[in-house]
């Protein structure tokens, strides 16, 4: 009785949009009268959020609020957008934490940035709509960055820090360091083992090296929205189909459970949307088939 109330509750989530992508659109039609401050605009999963002692996988189109903590997977991609129309980017096995996100009555965005983990980019929109003011700083580790209209990269590993300038102006403040001005574009700044290293100029080849890390694969399992293509284990009793979507939404994938009937008897599909191409999807299905944990199951690709 408890997995068929499980299953029961799942379904009503499905038709209620309180699951993935539907948590997105419920949150995005209950508050039209204010933008949000930031969106998943695309991802390449797996990858969540961690939210009120709770972990969601992320979809295209979900509102994000202050305090999120963002996590990617292995080989993942996340891309967010802002509320002054810039661009986040956060790369594989990332950790990035959404604090102090509000707009003012002023027209001033602020938020506090903070990369725990992982490779990071963040980008000011030249087009974009904002008619206002940002104050936004950027932590790296132990570093942080404070911005005005620029594109910059960075990074926190265990024993670095990396923050470099593409375009504008920075300025780094390492902990215990009076803050370092940064204006001439395409140069570096690493913190290494609690050392800063002078100011030097990035190598374009080493550029492209480091911006590899945060941007989108194509064919490597990106969603977005309005993404056709699909990935759907079908014809599951219901003991399975809840056991597959429990762990495909703790590994950070947005799995779905559709009812349906195979002639006379009702059965479970389990579902993966969104996919930009089929490629995507298929890349994704082909790694859920060599996973010890999904492995068993088999997976259609389709639109």
């Amino acid at each position: 009785m408890k997995k068929q109330f499980s299953i029961g509750a799942a379904l009503a989530a499905v038709a209620l949009g309180a699951t993935g992508a539907a948590l997105g659109q419920s949150e995005s039609k209950s508050k039209a009268a204010a933008a949000p401050l930031a969106v998943v605009e695309a991802l390449q999963m797996p990858a969540w959020v961690e939210r009120g002692g709770a972990s969601t996988p992320l979809v295209p189109g979900m509102e994000l609020r202050d305090r999120d903590q963002l996590k990617t997977g292995a080989n993942s991609r996340l891309l967010l957008r802002m509320a002054d129309g810039s661009l986040v980017k956060l790369g594989e096995k990332g950790s990035l934490g959404l604090d102090g996100m509000r707009l003012r009555g002023d027209s001033v965005f602020e938020a506090a940035l903070k990369v725990a983990q992982g490779a990071f980019r963040f980008t000011t929109q030249a087009a974009a709509k904002f008619r206002g003011k940002r104050e936004v700083s950027i932590s790296i580790a132990t570093v942080t960055a404070g911005i005005r209209g620029t594109d910059l990269w960075g990074k926190s590993a265990p024993d670095r820090e990396i923050v470099c300038l593409i375009e504008g102006r920075i300025e780094v403040t390492p902990p215990g360091e009076n803050p370092i001005g940064m204006d001439q574009p395409l140069s570096f700044y690493i913190r290494d083992k609690g050392q800063s290293r002078p100011l030097a100029p990035v190598p374009m080849e080493q550029l492209k090296e480091w911006a590899a890390e945060t941007e989108p694969q194509p064919g490597q399992g990106i969603s977005k929205r309005g993404g056709k293509f699909r990935i759907t284990a079908s014809g599951l009793a219901y003991g399975q189909a809840q056991t597959l979507y429990d762990d495909l939404r703790r590994a950070g994938y947005p799995a779905e459970i559709i009812p349906a009937r195979l002639k006379d008897k009702r059965v479970y599909n389990v579902r993966l949307s969104n996919f930009e191409t089929r490629q995507d999807a298929e890349s994704v299905a082909g790694k859920l088939k060599e996973d010890a944990s999904f492995g068993q199951h088999e997976y259609r690709v389709g639109s």
